[in-house]
């Protein structure tokens, strides 16, 4: 029996990553999990079901745990793992806890001494960190920012301050207004990436200068939204920039891949940008 096929362990809450988007995305762990866990407990069980039914599968049982039900959902759940039962958290989709209930739960079971476990997966936060393009050495996840007021104007300007990629949920609805605040905020130069629909059939990606990008979101739109803002320090740099600081660093003796490292680092681009540079005879 190889780890994919291991029977679960009694008494564990499981937290399953289902697909945000392409239901090519569930893992085999998942799919074990989903249909071997005496509970599911799930955001919304009809789009859990439907999920379920989708990829061939059934739940023994789905127990109701969104953001209103989380607490009495943590104590059914207490119960359930108390009396050696396993059961599987998920979210309509992505990872439990990220931005969507469960966070919780986890809390209010590691209070109760109980074991859990993740099945990692499909996460719309490090998918859209890897798309946008920007440093990923350090990043925070804002999740999503408060519709209007003093607090909304705090954390955008919190953000316009921060040095690290900022991940932002958004509703495609406020999309539009929430460009515009940061563009004002933050400065119109400042690069963002726009990720919509990600791993969907329709899904779309602009990136640029927030000024730019404010124009090319003019009209609504539908679907998911998740938006990465570059760091403060995050300026566009060069390719003799980057081949120039290469050499400089290469004088003083150092190798070519600790010259990439370390021009990767000091003006924040990609290491596989530097390395191509460094490398092009």
């Amino acid at each position: 029996m190889n780890d994919t096929e291991r029977l679960l362990d009694p008494g564990t809450l499981y937290l399953v990553a289902t697909p945000i988007g392409n239901l090519g995305d569930i893992s085999a762990r998942a799919r074990l999990t989903l249909s071997t866990a005496d509970v599911v407990a799930c955001e919304d069980t009809r789009k859990t079901g439907k999920l379920l039914e989708l990829l061939g599968l059934r739940a023994n049982r789905l127990l109701l745990a969104n953001e209103h039900t989380e607490l009495a959902a943590a104590e059914e759940i207490d119960r359930l793992l108390a009396e050696g039962l396993t059961v599987a958290l998920v979210t309509d989709a992505g990872m439990p806890a990220i931005s969507d209930p469960g966070q919780r739960i986890v809390d209010y079971l590691l209070q109760q001494a109980h074991r859990i476990s993740a099945v990692p997966g499909p996460s719309a936060v490090t998918t859209a960190i890897a798309l946008a393009g920007f440093p990923v050495d350090r990043w925070v996840m804002e999740g999503f920012l408060p519709r209007k007021g003093r607090e909304r104007s705090h954390r955008i300007s919190e953000i316009a301050a921060e040095r690290r990629t900022t991940v932002i949920f958004e509703s495609p609805k406020r999309l539009r207004a929430t460009l515009v605040d940061l563009a004002e905020v933050c400065g119109g130069e400042r690069r963002v990436a726009v990720m919509r629909e990600l791993t969907k059939m329709f899904e779309e990606t602009v990136r640029g200068r927030l000024d730019e990008v404010c124009e090319k979101f003019t009209d609504l739109v539908k679907g998911e939204i998740v938006i990465v803002v570059a760091p403060k320090s995050q300026t566009f740099v060069t390719d003799d920039e980057i081949t120039r600081a290469v050499e400089l660093v290469v004088a003083r003796g150092e190798t070519k891949k600790t010259a990439v490292a370390e021009v990767s680092k000091s003006l924040g681009v990609q290491p596989n940008r530097v390395y191509k540079l460094a490398h092009d005879d």
